[in-house]
C-alpha cells in the first residue's frame, strides 16, 4: 500500500484481531497455578448516550498498558462490561421518550461499535451488563448473603431525597447540596430505606490502606470522608423520657462545662420530643426548616437558631439538669447527632449560648492547660484529665473510650425503575422474608410508567408485587424500591474472572487467579462512592469465603477531564465530541495518539480539533519516512562504533519504557518517537536507520497499533502485537562525549561537547575557556563554580 489510508488500514488489522482472537484470554484449567498474568481494567461505561473523548482517554490509557504488559510476555486480562442500571440510564431513557431496556441496549450495541472502531484490545467474550438478568441474579444472591450477616438491613431514617428524580441518594451522591447527576438541591425527607452496614468496617477501610499502591490524595479523601475520632462516649440521663442519650466528645475534659444540650433536627428522639413537647408544634416547625438547608449552609451559618424543647438532660459529671435544644448547627453525620455543649471552650456552642442567653462556663485555664472548676480535676493537666474523668465516669456506668467515624452507612434503596430489584418479601406475620436462592434472580417486571411520581414505580404492578410469603405461605408484599447501581458496580470486576458461571457468581479459584485488578483506572471522583464500596464488598466477600484477597484494585490511577470551551466535556453538558465521527475524518490511530499527546494524562487537558490534524500530519510522514529506510540502502556504520540513530533508538526505547512502564506518563513517549522519527527523516539512508525505523514502529504500537502492524509488515516482519518489547542496550546509552551547558551567574552563555570522563575541575576549566564566556567575565572573579555532572557548570561571578 504506498498511500496512507487509515480507513482501510484498520479495517483490515481490526478484522486480522478478530479473526486471529488476538486479545482474548483463555481461564486456566483447574490446577494450573498464577504465573505472569496482569488484569487491566478501567471503570465501566454508563450506557446512557455514547462515548466522548473523556471515554476515549480513558480507554486508551488501558489499551497502551494492556499492549505494553501483553508485549512484556503477561497474560494480560482486560474485559469490558456496562453499567446498565440506575438513574443516568433511565433518565436518557425519558428523555427519548423510550423504554429504558430498549433504550440501553441499543446504546450498548452503538457504545461496543465504537470501541471496536478505535481498535482497543478488548475480550469481548467477557461482556457483562448491570441489567441482564444473569448478571443481577448474582447481585440479588450477594445482598442475601449481607442480609445473612446482618449487613444489610432496614430503618427508617432521615434520607437526602431529590426531588428532580424523585429517589433516596447516598450520602456520597450528593455534592453540595446538590444531586450529583442532576443538580437539584437535595431535600430531608425521613422513610425507610435499606442500608449496608459499612461502617462496622470503618477501621478496615482505614487500615488497609497500606495494602494498596493509590495516590496519596485518593486515600487521604477516603480517610477525611470515614473521619475516624478517638475520644469518649458519655450518657446524658433524660428522666422523663427514661432514656439514656450517648454523646461522643474528644475533649471529655471540658463536661464539668456543658451548660446545655444540643440535637440534630434528624435525631431520631426528635420525633419523640415533638410529641411529649407542649411546644411540639414549635419544634416540628423548626425542624421542616431546617432539614430544608443544606449540611455546609447549617454548619457555617453566622446566625444560630434552634427551639427548645421543653426537656432537660442531666450532665453526668455534675448531676446537673440541662436543658435539651434543637439546633441546626449540630449535624447527624458527625458523632451521635448529640452533642454537650461547651460555650466557654467552643466557638459554636458560645455563639449560640450568646444568642438565646445561656449560661457559660470555663473549665479549663488555657494559658496553664490546667482544669478549673472540675470538682477533684482541678488542677489536672488536660491530656490527663481526659483519661481520669472517663474512667470515673465509666465507674459510675456513665462513660466508657469510644471511637467515632464520620463515615454513615450505605443507603442504597432507590424509589426508581430501573435497577436490580430488591430480593424480599415483607410478611405481616414473619416480617422480612428472603427469597429463596433457588428463585433468583426476581426478574424486573413491566409497570404501565416507569417515570418517577415519588413513590416505587414496581409498585404499581399488582400482579407482581403480591406474592406468597416464602416462609409461611401466606400473603405477601415484595420490595418496590430497586437497588443503588453502586451495588452493581461494587464487584463487577470478579464477575468477569468467571462471566458465564451458572451455578455461583463467580468460582473462589478463578477470582483468586485473576484478582485484585492489577492496575484500575477511573476518575477521582468515585474516591467516596464506587472505591469505597467495592473495597468494603471484598471485605465481606473476603470473609464469606469467596475471595482469598482484602482489596479489589492493586493499583489505582486517575485520569484528568477533558474539556472543550473551557468545561468538563460530559453528556449532561451536551459538549461531546464523537470520537467515531474523528476516527472517519484522520483515524482511530490519530485520535488514540491524540488524546494521550495533549498532556500529562493526569491532568485536565483541553480538547481542540485542530491539535488532531498535527498528529495526523505525524502519522503521515512516519509512514512515510518508514518506507523510505525499507527501501534505501543503509550506508556502513564506522568500525566498531554504533552510529547515531541507533544510538537515539536506544535511548528512545529507554525513555519509553521507563515512562509507560515505571513513571505511568504517556504523552513524553510520544514525544520521543517522534524525535526519533525526525532523526530518522534527515536520512533515511544513514547507518541505522532501518533500526531505527523498527524501534519507532515497536514503540508507538500501543498507541496507534493499526499503522503500526502495517508498517511492521512492510518491514518484512508479522504479528507486532505479538513481538517482545524492545530492550535498550545499556552500552550505547553510555556516550562518549555530552552537551555541556555553561552558565554565568545562572544565565545560559554557551553549550560545548565535553568528555564524559572529564572531572569537575576540567569541567570549571573547559567553561572558562571559552571566548564567549569570558566576554561576559570581563575580568570579573568567579566567587564560586557549581557544578553538575554530565549537565552544567554555573559561574557565580
Amino acid at each position: 500500500m504506498d498511500r496512507y489510508d487509515p480507513q482501510a488500514i484498520e479495517a483490515k488489522w481490526q478484522r486480522v484481531w478478530e479473526d486471529e482472537r488476538a486479545f482474548y484470554v483463555e481461564n486456566p484449567p483447574a490446577g494450573e497455578e498464577p504465573n505472569g498474568e496482569f488484569y487491566m481494567l478501567e471503570m465501566l461505561p454508563y450506557p446512557s448516550g455514547h462515548l466522548h473523548m473523556g471515554h476515549v482517554l480513558n480507554y486508551t490509557l488501558g489499551d497502551v498498558m494492556t499492549h505494553f504488559k501483553r508485549r512484556h510476555g503477561l497474560r494480560v486480562l482486560r474485559p469490558m462490561g456496562y453499567d446498565s442500571f440506575g438513574l443516568p440510564a433511565e433518565n436518557a431513557a425519558i428523555k427519548e421518550g423510550g423504554h429504558p431496556r430498549e433504550i440501553t441496549e441499543r446504546n450498548i450495541e452503538n457504545i461496543e461499535r465504537q470501541m471496536r472502531r478505535l481498535g482497543w484490545a478488548i475480550d469481548w467474550d467477557r461482556v457483562i451488563a448491570a441489567h441482564d438478568p444473569d448478571y443481577y441474579r448474582w447481585t440479588q444472591w450477594l445482598f442475601l448473603r449481607f442480609l445473612e450477616r446482618e449487613l444489610a438491613y432496614r430503618k427508617a431514617a432521615f434520607v437526602n431525597w431529590c426531588p428532580n428524580d424523585q429517589t433516596v441518594l447516598a450520602n456520597e451522591q450528593v455534592v453540595d447540596g446538590r444531586c450529583d447527576r442532576c443538580g437539584a438541591v437535595v431535600e430531608a425527607r425521613r422513610m425507610e430505606q435499606w442500608f449496608f452496614r459499612i461502617t462496622a468496617y470503618a477501621d478496615a477501610l482505614l487500615h488497609d490502606h497500606e495494602l494498596i499502591d493509590w495516590p496519596e490524595r485518593t486515600i487521604t479523601i477516603q480517610r477525611n470522608w470515614i473521619g475516624r475520632s478517638e475520644g469518649a462516649e458519655l450518657l446524658f440521663r433524660i428522666d422523663e423520657l427514661d432514656v439514656d442519650l450517648p454523646v461522643f466528645t474528644t475533649r471529655p475534659d471540658t463536661v464539668f462545662g456543658a451548660t446545655f444540650f444540643v440535637l440534630a433536627p434528624e435525631h431520631p428522639l426528635v420525633d419523640t420530643l415533638i410529641e411529649r413537647s407542649p411546644n411540639g408544634d414549635e419544634i416540628d416547625g423548626y425542624v421542616r426548616t431546617a432539614l430544608a438547608k443544606r449540611g455546609e449552609e447549617r454548619a457555617a451559618a453566622e446566625e444560630k437558631t434552634g427551639v427548645f424543647t421543653g426537656f432537660f438532660a442531666v450532665n453526668p459529671a455534675t448531676d446537673e439538669r440541662i436543658p435539651i435544644w434543637v439546633a441546626d448547627y449540630v449535624l447527624m453525620e458527625y458523632g451521635t447527632g448529640a452533642i454537650m455543649a461547651v460555650p466557654g471552650h467552643d466557638e459554636r456552642d458560645r455563639e449560640f449560648a450568646e444568642s438565646f442567653d445561656l449560661p457559660v462556663r470555663q473549665v479549663i485555664d488555657e494559658e496553664e492547660g490546667v482544669l478549673v472548676e472540675s470538682a477533684q480535676f482541678s488542677g489536672m493537666a488536660v491530656e490527663e484529665a481526659k483519661r481520669a474523668i472517663v474512667e470515673w465516669l465509666g465507674d459510675r456506668g456513665r462513660g466508657r473510650p469510644a471511637v467515632s467515624f464520620r463515615l454513615r452507612d450505605w443507603g442504597f434503596s432507590r424509589q426508581r425503575y430501573w435497577g436490580c430489584p430488591i430480593p424480599v418479601v415483607y410478611c405481616g406475620s414473619c416480617g422480612i422474608v428472603p427469597v429463596p436462592d433457588d428463585e433468583l434472580p426476581v426478574l424486573l417486571p413491566e409497570v404501565e410508567d416507569f417515570r418517577p411520581k415519588g413513590k416505587p414505580p414496581l409498585a404499581s404492578n399488582e400482579e407482581w408485587l403480591r406474592v406468597p410469603c416464602p416462609s409461611c405461605g401466606g400473603e405477601g408484599t415484595r420490595e418496590a424500591d430497586t437497588m443503588d447501581t453502586f451495588v452493581d458496580s461494587a464487584w463487577y470486576f470478579l464477575r468477569y474472572c468467571d462471566p458465564h458461571n451458572q451455578s455461583e457468581p463467580f468460582s473462589r479459584r478463578l477470582a483468586d487467579f485473576w484478582a485484585p485488578v492489577d492496575q484500575y483506572i477511573g476518575g477521582i471522583d468515585h474516591a467516596t462512592g464506587h472505591l469505597l464500596y467495592s473495597r468494603f464488598f471484598v471485605k465481606v466477600l473476603n470473609e464469606l469465603g469467596l475471595v482469598g484477597f482484602r482489596e479489589p484494585f492493586q493499583r489505582l490511577f486517575h485520569q484528568g477531564w477533558v474539556r472543550q470551551g473551557g468545561t468538563k466535556m460530559s453528556k449532561s453538558r451536551g459538549n461531546v465530541t464523537a470520537p467515531d465521527q474523528l476516527a472517519e475524518m484522520y483515524g482511530a490511530d490519530a485520535v488514540r495518539l491524540y488524546i494521550l499527546f495533549v498532556g500529562p494524562a493526569d491532568q485536565d487537558m483541553d480538547w481542540t480539533e485542530e491539535g488532531i490534524e498535527g498528529v495526523g500530519r505525524f502519522l503521515r510522514r512516519l509512514w512515510r519516512i518508514v518506507h523510505e529506510a525499507r527501501d534505501a540502502s543503509e550506508g556502513a556504520p564506522p568500525d566498531g562504533e554504533p552510529s547515531a540513530l541507533s544510538r537515539k533508538a536506544h535511548e528512545t526505547i529507554a525513555k519509553a519504557t521507563d515512562d509507560i512502564g515505571r513513571r505511568f506518563v504517556f504523552n513524553t513517549p510520544i514525544a520521543a518517537v517522534m524525535e526519533l522519527v525526525n532523526e530518522l527523516g534527515r536520512d533515511p539512508s544513514a547507518p541505522g536507520a532501518r533500526f531505527a525505523a523498527e524501534t519507532a514502529v515497536s514503540l508507538i504500537q500501543p498507541y496507534a497499533p493499526h499503522i503500526a502492524e502495517e508498517l511492521w509488515a512492510a518491514l518484512g516482519h508479522e504479528r507486532l502485537w505479538e513481538q517482545s518489547w524492545p530492550v535498550a542496550d545499556d552500552a550505547q546509552l553510555r556516550r562518549e562525549t555530552f552537551e555541556l551547558v555553561i552558565q554565568v551567574n545562572g544565565r545560559v552563555r554557551d553549550r560545548v561537547e565535553a568528555s564524559t570522563g572529564e572531572s569537575e575541575e576540567e569541567l570549571v576549566a573547559r567553561a572558562k575557556g571559552s571566548p564567549r564566556v569570558q566576554s561576559h567575565l570581563d575580568g570579573k572573579e568567579v566567587r564560586q563554580a557549581i557544578v553538575v555532572p554530565g549537565k552544567l557548570v554555573n559561574l557565580v561571578v
